[in-house]
């Protein structure tokens, strides 16, 4: 089974099921997909679900991901600091290491800085690289 930290972004493009992207959240749900989430992101998804969408449709995904078996809680105790462009986004990248993710997908252009990076390794992936990949 595949384990990803999902940045924000991607998991609102991934929630509408007329998306391209649906079935990440799609395999997720049938148990294919581990998330990897630190407390941090959790409040994330749900302050963005909450502004871009509605508070009810945030509660109904925060439920739908802390009842289920593969979310994986990761409470990173080492900070890599390794974006220094927006360090809002380390959080992901913390929890990617830390919870020995597979992949980041995000289409943020801030995580190119991880391309450069030798150690610790972090493997990213746009969105429609990983839908690819899981097809």
């Amino acid at each position: 089974m595949r384990r990803i930290v999902l940045d924000t972004n991607c998991l609102v493009m991934a929630l509408p099921t007329q998306s391209p992207y649906h079935k990440i959240w799609s395999d997720f749900v049938k148990g294919k997909l581990e998330f990897c989430v630190s407390t941090e992101i959790l409040f994330e998804y749900e302050e963005i679900l909450a502004k871009k969408i509605s508070q009810y449709f945030a509660e109904i995904v925060m439920n739908s991901l802390l009842n289920a078996p593969n979310l994986i809680r990761i409470e990173p105790q080492w900070r890599f600091n390794l974006i220094n462009a927006d360090p809002d986004d380390n959080k992901f990248v913390d929890c990617a290491i830390c919870g020995n993710a597979e992949y980041i997908v995000s289409n943020d252009k801030h995580y190119a800085i991880l391309n450069t990076i030798d150690f610790p390794v972090v493997n990213l992936l746009e969105i429609k690289d990983f839908v690819k990949l899981i097809s």
